[in-house]
């Protein structure tokens, strides 16, 4: 299973995002993603990440490679997760 992937719900580890959950919409390469909340739900907006950043949980949606923020909201509606995003998660730093 890979970690990283198109889809996988993070949680934001560092910054002023910091315990807020986002999902990945691209992988640029093995250090970078491209994450988003969307905005409107959690507050994250669309921005590269370090892949040290965010921690990868067991979740995942189905959504296509580069997804707007609108299908993003609406593959989180049909998947019954869109409540789940918008609670904040104490982040554990090791």
């Amino acid at each position: 299973m890979p970690v990283i992937e198109v889809g996988r719900i993070c949680v934001k580890l560092t910054g002023r995002e910091a315990g807020k959950k986002c999902v990945i919409v691209d992988v640029i390469d093995k250090s970078f993603i491209l994450i988003t909340g969307p905005k409107t739900v959690t507050g994250v907006r669309r921005r590269r990440a370090n892949t040290n950043h965010v921690e990868p949980t067991q979740e995942k949606i189905a959504i296509t490679r580069d997804a707007s923020d609108e299908e993003i909201t609406e593959a989180l509606k049909a998947e019954g997760k869109l409540d789940k995003m918008v609670q904040s998660i104490k982040p554990v730093l090791t």
